[in-house]
């Protein structure tokens, strides 16, 4: 039985606007992905320290997480925005037709697999298309985001698809998440970082493969958590269970695969997880809250 962290994750209060504290977003994306990933990011948001978590609308499994959504609106959701599918099995499309936005799918009428191809064939148009119809979706069936964010960071790719994603952020009155590290540190990047659609991200950590090989995730997110700098920290994670759904997802992908999933949730439901978070005062915090800090600064 899982212990339930709520001290830590429910209700912080918003002490001072000091930008020497250490505030986190712990976040959940792939949302709607699997079974096994939506059970997995539930039981993260329920008993671990996760606070914030993103759907994936093309998905065959985000209706569940919509509907989750709903019934449990005290914790951050936001849309996944999607433009491929990176597993050589599992494959989706997007949620308009295909030939209504052709440079977005491959041959077969799919998603393409990586953020280089979606740089290379996608037309902005085509994506401004099919990502507001995921936002239009994922409201029409109930959902209030928090905000948007980027499969892949694939819509920080080229500055053409990042105009796109500020764009669908103002015309939805919704924050975009940004950082250097998360759109490759661009001028054009870094400009967008001041706007009143963005959350500007001061230091964003994603898992890597290197410590996912050698030391493991756990002594990867401990560094993180004991070397954390003062400012909005995000920690991107991608809860899922090991087992035989995600093992037949992910095949012949230990990049962000099924052990590597199993391993995020394990860390960030943990008593070690916590504790290291209170030894080096780390508060977490939410979307609302960090824009109202952020807006205090401008």
């Amino acid at each position: 039985m899982l212990a339930r962290f709520s001290f830590m994750n429910r209700n912080l209060e918003q002490a001072e606007y000091s930008k020497d504290v250490k505030w986190l977003i712990v976040h959940a994306d792939d949302a709607g992905l699997s079974c096994s990933e939506n059970r997995a990011t539930v039981q993260a948001l329920s008993y671990g320290v996760v606070n914030s978590y993103s759907i994936m609308m093309p998905c065959p499994w985000a209706l569940e997480m919509v509907d989750f959504a709903r019934s449990n609106p005290r914790y951050d959701c936001g849309i996944h925005l999607t433009l491929t599918c990176e597993w050589k099995f599992y494959k989706f499309r997007p949620v308009l037709p295909p030939q209504e936005v052709a440079s977005l799918v491959d041959p077969h009428g799919y998603f393409h697999s990586s953020r280089d191809a979606v740089k290379r064939y996608a037309k902005p148009e085509h994506v401004r298309k099919e990502l507001r119809a995921q936002i239009e979706k994922a409201i029409g069936l109930g959902l209030r985001p928090t905000h948007l964010d980027t499969h892949m960071f694939a819509l920080g790719a080229s500055s053409e698809l990042l105009q796109v994603y500020k764009q669908l952020g103002e015309e939805f009155d919704l924050p975009i998440l940004l950082s250097r590290q998360h759109l490759a540190g661009s001028d054009e990047a870094l400009g967008l970082t001041t706007s009143s659609a963005g959350l500007s991200v001061d230091h964003l950590y994603v898992g890597e493969y290197k410590w996912f090989e050698n030391e493991g995730l756990a002594s990867y997110y401990d560094q993180v958590l004991d070397n954390m700098q003062p400012g909005l920290n995000t920690i991107l994670i991608h809860p899922a269970f090991d087992d035989a759904e995600m093992q037949g997802l992910c095949v012949e992908h230990p990049n962000f695969g099924a052990s590597w999933r199993q391993a995020d949730f394990d860390y960030f439901t943990s008593a070690r997880c916590v504790q290291k978070m209170a030894a080096n005062n780390i508060r977490l915090t939410t979307w609302a809250e960090t824009q109202v800090r952020q807006a205090k600064t401008i």
